[in-house]
């Protein structure tokens, strides 16, 4: 089996579990009172999260192709501290509006250790190399609770991600790269339960795939999950710890992708 669907099939298990925890969570405890940061209107959130980045893309030019450049072992990539905006607008109490932005770059310098083609060009190695690697992401989505209780929710959500790639490489031989914009929707679950009025735990995954033989020109694939637990320590302001992946798939054209960014994040949250 292959890595990717180890991962899908670990992360849709590992959804299934906390979400069913959650909900189970915020049956059993419904006799406690309600909790503590559920009722707002408008929640920030800040994200610091410690990604580790699996970069690999590939371009043609000129009728070239080009060949998979790993961005991390051939070019020097390492991981960063990344970090992310979160907006949730929420008008009524089952309905949920997010806005999510997540800019993402990376530069180095670095020596070719590995004969590759690129963009048209030909990195031999020893080739000093200025590497600059773009991934900004925007995420819009709706969110419907259909299971709402004073301690918990279970609900689904569609969204939209959009990936902005760019990868561009500056040496002696001239300068290469690859601009591409992902838009990919996505469709998923959500899920929250208290433990207590003011701890809980929750998470959300969604998912979709373009099928490739569906068009000869494009095609790719989105995974994203992310499962939690928050204290919040008054109704307006939260802390939250948890473990998040990304894994984007895309081919264009001749030029294809395969970035994954996984890890563990803190994130403070507000709410009025």
């Amino acid at each position: 089996m292959r890595a990717v669907d180890c991962r899908r099939v670990v992360s849709v298990a590992f959804a299934c579990a906390v979400l069913l925890s959650a909900t189970s969570a915020a049956a059993q405890f419904q006799s406690d009172g309600p909790a503590i940061g559920e009722p707002y209107n408008v929640e920030a959130a800040l994200y610091f999260w410690g990604a580790k980045p699996v970069l690999i893309v590939s371009s043609e030019s000129l009728g070239i192709p080009g060949d998979d450049v790993d961005l991390t072992s051939d070019l020097g990539i390492e991981q960063k501290r990344l970090m992310e905006l979160a907006f949730v607008l929420r008008p009524a109490v089952k309905h949920k509006f997010r806005i999510n932005y997540m800019p993402i770059k990376y530069e180095v310098d670095s020596v070719v250790t590995r004969e590759f083609v690129f963009n048209g060009l030909r990195y031999r190695i020893g080739l000093p190399v200025s590497t600059t690697a773009e991934f900004t992401t925007w995420r819009f989505g709706y969110e419907y609770d259909f299971l709402y209780r004073s301690r918990g929710y279970l609900g689904f959500l569609m969204d939209l991600k959009y990936t902005n790639v760019n990868v561009r490489l500056d040496s002696a031989i001239g300068a290469a790269f690859t601009e591409q914009v992902a838009p990919i929707p996505g469709f998923g679950v959500v899920g929250r339960g208290y433990v207590h009025p003011n701890v809980s735990i929750g998470g959300e995954w969604s998912y979709f795939r373009v099928p490739g033989n569906l068009s000869d020109e494009f095609g790719g694939k989105y995974l994203d999950y992310n499962f939690y637990g928050q204290v919040n320590f008054t109704r307006n302001v939260g802390a939250r710890v948890g473990r998040r992946s990304i894994d984007v798939d895309y081919f264009k054209d001749l030029d294809s992708g395969s970035l994954n960014f996984g890890g563990w994040y803190f994130a403070g949250v507000v709410r009025y």
